[in-house]
């Protein structure tokens, strides 16, 4: 394994499985914890925190208030940051963005535009005057491979966890006044879930890769999907090329994994729900 790595992982794969035992389209163990519960966050709006095998990464939402940018009056404003810090492993360093911790930035930023799963529209309070802006970050606790699916899953996890309160303006003095008393679930329009391969000789797709599957692979894709099926982005920074029948295959095994993650969020989010 550690003289030859490529050659001990193909031995695995040419009997259809991985050292860690699990089929080529077997996903590790999932689990999101959301909510308040997650004490280390407790000051965010929204919060959550997704396992995927041995990669942790918790997601924190916290909304502010803010006026609209001149050019988009009626709409309000989404950023997502995702980090890497250097105790979640070996490969990262203190200090600035990496380019990796950029990229993956980016990809939750297409994701939340290309699915619409919030509308900015719907983080207006007063046109021209006043809108919500949700900052969303996404820190990784543990890394072992395939960060995008579990960063998709934490924000979605951590937005559905998000409250916020009523706010109006006062025509009299034109301020902004917060009822803290009433407070609104965040208005979620579609359910995105990412879905990552690695590429194995060109040919061989294995799903859910760890970050030893990654180093190894040829190439990796990752595949975001809606509730309704809907294809929401395709994710693939080089490698080697898939063919159509390939990509295929990936959508319709993604599709399948959407089904098995919304059930899982759901379960969470009626079990902490008061009854």
């Amino acid at each position: 394994r550690t003289v030859e790595p490529l050659e001990y992982y193909r031995r695995f794969l040419k009997e259809n499985c991985r050292p860690d035992g699990r089929e080529l389209g077997e996903f590790r163990t999932t689990t999101v914890n959301i909510g308040k519960c997650l004490c280390s966050i407790t000051t965010a709006d929204g919060s959550a925190l997704v396992k995927l095998g041995n990669t942790t990464v918790i997601c924190g939402v916290k909304a502010e208030l803010a006026a609209p940018a001149v050019d988009s009056a009626n709409k309000g404003y989404i950023v997502p940051n995702v980090e890497l810090p250097s105790l979640c492993a070996e490969r990262f360093r203190s200090g600035p963005p990496g380019e990796e911790a950029q990229a993956a930035s980016q990809f939750i930023a297409d994701v939340i535009e290309n699915s619409q799963m919030i509308i900015k529209e719907d983080l207006c309070i007063a046109n021209g005057k006043l809108a919500w802006v949700l900052y969303c970050d996404i820190i990784c606790l543990d890394y072992d491979g395939n960060l995008l699916d579990a960063s998709v899953f934490a924000l979605l996890a951590a937005l559905k966890n998000v409250q916020l309160p009523l706010v109006t303006i006062n025509e009299e003095t034109g301020l902004s006044e917060v009822n803290l008393k009433q407070k609104n679930p965040l208005i979620i329009r579609k359910h995105p879930v990412a879905t990552s391969f690695a590429i194995f000789d060109d040919t061989l797709l294995i799903v859910d890769p760890t970050a030893e599957e990654e180093d190894l692979a040829t190439g990796t894709v990752t595949i975001v999907t809606d509730e309704e099926g809907r294809l929401c982005s395709v994710h693939k920074p080089g490698g080697s090329p898939l063919t159509g029948a390939k990509l295929q295959d990936c959508i319709t095994r993604a599709i399948t994994r959407h089904k098995e993650v919304k059930k899982l969020i759901d379960k969470v989010i009626k079990s902490i729900t008061p009854k």
